[in-house]
C-alpha cells in the first residue's frame, strides 16, 4: 500500500464529539457517567459503545448532579473519569465541580456549549458559559479550562485535559460548542506513543499512614486509590491533612493557598497559545473555539487588503493569558475580540492589557456563528 494510500485509509471524518469520546479513550479514560443533553449526547454514546470493550465502564445517571458526583466517587476509587454535558448540565453540576475541586478529585468534564440562559437554544451553538467555567462554584478555587478550536486539536486537548487533572489532582473543563461537536472534519488521529499519558501520582509507603492532603508532599499529595488499605475521610468541609473537618484558620490557609498553586505555580505547564501572523500585526485579534476559525480567515482577507492583522488564540482560556494578551497589545495599536456571545473574555482583555487602546467588540447571538466578514468589519473599523 503506497504512503498516500494508508495515510487516507487512516483518516477519519469524525464530528468533534466524536473526537473527544475517541481522545478519551486513549488518554485511558475507563468510567464516563452522565445523562443526555444536546449537544453533548453523541460523546456518552460513543462511550457506551467503546468503554466496555476496553474495559472501562459507562452509565447513565439520573441526573446531572448525580452523574457529577458518580465521576467523583469513580476518580476518587482511582479510575480515570469524564462526564460531558451542556450549559443548564453544566449549571447542575457546579455544586458537585465545587466538592471535586476541594477533595481534589481529578476528572475531566466536557461542555459542548450552546444558546443560554436556561433552555435557550439547545441545538445552537454559542460561547457564553466562558465565565461559568470559571466562577460558577462558590467560594476561591483554581480553574483550568481549555478551549480547542480545530478537531486535531480536540483530540489532543481532550488528552491533555486528563494529564493536566492527573498531574495536579482537580477537575479540569474542555469548552467547545455546537458547531465544533457537531462539525465532522478530517483528521488522521494520532498513533499511540505519538502523545505523552501521565497518570497521577501514587503515594507510597504503608497504606495506614497515608494522609491524602499531606502537603508536606509538596503542592500536589501524591494520591492513594479508595480500597487501597488507607483510612480515607472525604468531605466538602476545609479539612486537614487526613480529610477530616477543622475549622483551624491557619489550617484552613494553608489548604486553599495549596489548592490555589496548583494552578499558579504550574501556568508553563497550563498555558497554551497559538499565534497566527502575529509578528508585524498593527491590529491584533483575540478568539478561541470557532469563532477563531472565522478570525483567521479574516485575518487573511485583511492581509489581501493591506491591513496587518494577527490573530492571538488562547487553547488555554483559564486561567486566563494575561502576560501573553498584555504583550501582544503592546504591540498593536487596535484591538479586536470577537465572541460568540454578548461579551465576556472582552472584560478580562481590557483588565490584562492596561493600555488605553481602541477595542473593537464584535459580539454575536441568536445561535447563527460570526462569520469572517463580520471580523473584518471590524479589523477594518480599527485599523
Amino acid at each position: 500500500m503506497s504512503a498516500k494510500a494508508e495515510s487516507t485509509h487512516k483518516m477519519k471524518f469524525w464530528p468533534g464529539n466524536v473526537v473527544i469520546a475517541e481522545a478519551a479513550a486513549a488518554a485511558g479514560c475507563n468510567f464516563f457517567a452522565g445523562y443526555p443533553i444536546t449537544p453533548s449526547s453523541e460523546i456518552a454514546a460513543h462511550l457506551a459503545a467503546i468503554l466496555p470493550k476496553k474495559g472501562g465502564h459507562f452509565i447513565q445517571m439520573e441526573d446531572e448532579i448525580a452523574a457529577m458526583g458518580a465521576v467523583i466517587g469513580a476518580s476518587l476509587a482511582g479510575a480515570k473519569a469524564l462526564t460531558a454535558t451542556s450549559g443548564p448540565g453544566l449549571s447542575l453540576k457546579l455544586e458537585n465541580l465545587g466538592f471535586g475541586y476541594i477533595v481534589e478529585a481529578p476528572c475531566v468534564v466536557v461542555n459542548v456549549m450552546r444558546g443560554g440562559p436556561s433552555t435557550g437554544l439547545p441545538t445552537h451553538p454559542a460561547q457564553a458559559d466562558i465565565m461559568q467555567a470559571r466562577w460558577g462554584t462558590h467560594g476561591d478555587h483554581p480553574t483550568i479550562a481549555l478551549v480547542p478550536a480545530f478537531h486535531s486539536e480536540m483530540f489532543l486537548e481532550t488528552i491533555r485535559a486528563f494529564n493536566l487533572a492527573e498531574q495536579l489532582r482537580m477537575p479540569v473543563l474542555l469548552l467547545i460548542d455546537e458547531v465544533l461537536g457537531h462539525l465532522s472534519d478530517g483528521m488522521i488521529p494520532p498513533e499511540p506513543g505519538s502523545y505523552e499519558i501521565i497518570n497521577r501520582t501514587l503515594a507510597d509507603g504503608p497504606p495506614e499512614e497515608y494522609k491524602p492532603y499531606d502537603d508536606s508532599k509538596g503542592d500536589v499529595p501524591p494520591f492513594l486509590p479508595y480500597f487501597a488499605g488507607a483510612q480515607w475521610h472525604t468531605t466538602g468541609l476545609n479539612h486537614d491533612e487526613t480529610g477530616f473537618p477543622t475549622t483551624n484558620p491557619e489550617l484552613v490557609t494553608r489548604h486553599m493557598q495549596r489548592m490555589m498553586r496548583k494552578v499558579t505555580g504550574n501556568r508553563e505547564l497550563i498555558d497554551k497559545i497559538d499565534y497566527f501572523m502575529t509578528e508585524d500585526a498593527e491590529v491584533g485579534i483575540i478568539a478561541f473555539g470557532s469563532t477563531a476559525r472565522a478570525a483567521m480567515v479574516a485575518v487573511k482577507k485583511a492581509r489581501e487588503k493591506g491591513i496587518k492583522a494577527g490573530l492571538l488564540r488562547p487553547l488555554t482560556i483559564w486561567p486566563f493569558p494575561n502576560r501573553q494578551v498584555k504583550e501582544f497589545a503592546d504591540q498593536v495599536k487596535a484591538l479586536v475580540v470577537p465572541e460568540f456571545n454578548l461579551g465576556q473574555i472582552v472584560y478580562e482583555v481590557e483588565r490584562s492589557i492596561r493600555r488605553d487602546i481602541p477595542i473593537k467588540r464584535v459580539n454575536k447571538v441568536g445561535g447563527v456563528p460570526i462569520n469572517p466578514g463580520e471580523i473584518l468589519a471590524g479589523i477594518e473599523e480599527v485599523a
